[in-house]
C-alpha cells in the first residue's frame, strides 16, 4: 500500500518535527554513509539557508546537481545569445538572471547592453510577446532557458503569438529536460558516486513521478520528490536512507501538497503540442541525446535557430572554471581554484556564481570562502 507523506507548510517548519526526523535519519543510517544529489538549485539554497548543512550527520554528503537552468546553459549557447543580441534591429528579451552570465570571452548581456545592444529584462515570455507587439519594426527574440517548469509557459506564448499573428517574435529554444540528464549522470564514469536523488519539487509538479521510474528500476537508485521547508528535506533524506538500508529503491512523492503523482496533464499537453525532444548541449556534460526541446516544424516560422542561421560552435569554459564538475557533483564549489578568489558574486567567472539557484553562489553566501 502506497504511503502518503503529507504535511502543511507550518508542520514542515516545526523544530520539534525536524529534531525527530534527524533522529530517524541517524537510525536509518546506523553508521553508514549516504551520498545523495539534490537536483534542484533551490534545494541547495534551502539546505544552507535553514541550517541543515550544519545539522546533517557527518556521514551524509549532499551533492549539487544540474538543477540551475542558467548554470547548465552551455558556453556555445551563451555565445549564440550574445551574437544575436549584438545584431542590428534586434531586441533581446531575457530573464534577469541571464544578464550577467559570462560568455566564452568573458562578456555578458550586461556588457552588450552597455555597448548599445537592445536588451530588455522580462518576467515572463508573455512580456517578450508584448515587446514584439509594441515594436513592430524590430525583431524580438527570447532565449528560452529552463526545465519542464518553464517550458509550458513558453509553449503557451508560442501559441498566443500564432493566434495573434505576431510575426516579429522568435524563440531560441534552449530548454533542458531533467530525466535524460539524470540518466547521463549515472552512465558517466565520474567521481560523483551518486547513491540517491532528491528530485526537484518544481519540475515534478509538471512531470509527476512516472518519468523517473527508470532510476529505481534500471539503476536501483532511491529517488524522493521533496519540498523546500526543513522538515520536507529531512523527510526526503530519511526516505532515501531507509530505501538504501532496506535495499528497496523506489520513486516516492514526499511533497504531495504541491506534486501530483500524475503531474500536470495540461502543462504536459502544451509542451507536447509545441515542442519535440532533441539532442542538446549541457555545460560540463556535452551533448545529451533527447534532453532538450525544439519547436515542432509547424512553428518553424518562430524558430530563431532557423531564422538567424544559428550555429553552436565549439567553445571552452573560462580557464580554471569548474562549473561543469560542480554540476555533475564531482566537486563541491570550494574545490574550484577560482571560488571566492577570482570568481565571486560581484565578479563571476562561471554561471554557478551568477544565479540565485547556482550552487557556487549559495556556498559563497552561506558557507563562506573556505
Amino acid at each position: 500500500m502506497r504511503q502518503i507523506y503529507s504535511m502543511s507548510v507550518e508542520a514542515a517548519q516545526n523544530p520539534r518535527l525536524c529534531r525527530a526526523l534527524l533522529e530517524r535519519l541517524s537510525r536509518a543510517l546506523d553508521g553508514r554513509q549516504l551520498r545523495f544529489m539534490e537536483v534542484c538549485g533551490t534545494h541547495t539554497a534551502a539546505i544552507f539557508q535553514c541550517g541543515l548543512a550544519s545539522l546533517l550527520p557527518a556521514s551524509v554528503m549532499h551533492l549539487s546537481g544540474p538543477g540551475c537552468p542558467v548554470c547548465v546553459t552551455h558556453d556555445a549557447e551563451i555565445a549564440v545569445i550574445l551574437e544575436l543580441a549584438g545584431r542590428e534591429n534586434i531586441i533581446t528579451a531575457t530573464f534577469g538572471d541571464m544578464l550577467r552570465v559570462p560568455g566564452p570571452d568573458g562578456k555578458s548581456l550586461s556588457h552588450a547592453r552597455a555597448e548599445g545592444a537592445r536588451v530588455k529584462i522580462v518576467y515572463s515570455p508573455l512580456d517578450a510577446l508584448t515587446l514584439a507587439e509594441k515594436n513592430p519594426d524590430a525583431i524580438v527574440f527570447f532565449p528560452g532557458i529552463g526545465f519542464e517548469t518553464t517550458a509550458p509557459t513558453v509553449a503557451a506564448t508560442v501559441l498566443t503569438a500564432r493566434q495573434k499573428k505576431i510575426d516579429n517574435f522568435f524563440l531560441l529554444s534552449l530548454h533542458k529536460l531533467v530525466p535524460p540528464v539524470l540518466r547521463a549522470l549515472l552512465d558517466d564514469a565520474s567521481d560523483a558516486n551518486i547513491e540517491a536523488f532528491l528530485l526537484p519539487g518544481h519540475v515534478s509538479t509538471v512531470l509527476g513521478l512516472a518519468p523517473y521510474a527508470f532510476l529505481a528500476e534500471r539503476y536501483s537508485i532511491p529517488c524522493v520528490v521533496g519540498g523546500f521547508e526543513p522538515a520536507d528535506i529531512l523527510l526526503a533524506i530519511c526516505l532515501m536512507a531507509e530505501q538504501l538500508r532496506d535495499g528497496s529503491p523506489a520513486v516516492v512523492n514526499a511533497y504531495p501538497r504541491a506534486v501530483n503523482d500524475a503531474g500536470n496533464p495540461r502543462a504536459l499537453a502544451l509542451m507536447e503540442q509545441v515542442f519535440m525532444p532533441t539532442d542538446t548541449l549541457w555545460r560540463g556534460m556535452g551533448r545529451i541525446p533527447q534532453s532538450g526541446l525544439a519547436l515542432r516544424p509547424e512553428y518553424a516560422d518562430m524558430d530563431a535557430t532557423a531564422r538567424f542561421g544559428v550555429v553552436f560552435a565549439e567553445s571552452q569554459p573560462p580557464r580554471g572554471c569548474r562549473c561543469g564538475d560542480v554540476l555533475k557533483g564531482c566537486i563541491s564549489p570550494p574545490a574550484c581554484p577560482l571560488f571566492g578568489q577570482k570568481c565571486t558574486p560581484a565578479s563571476p567567472v562561471g554561471p554557478c556564481m551568477v544565479s540565485t539557484e547556482g550552487s557556487c553562489a549559495t556556498w559563497h553566501k552561506y558557507a563562506g570562502h573556505q
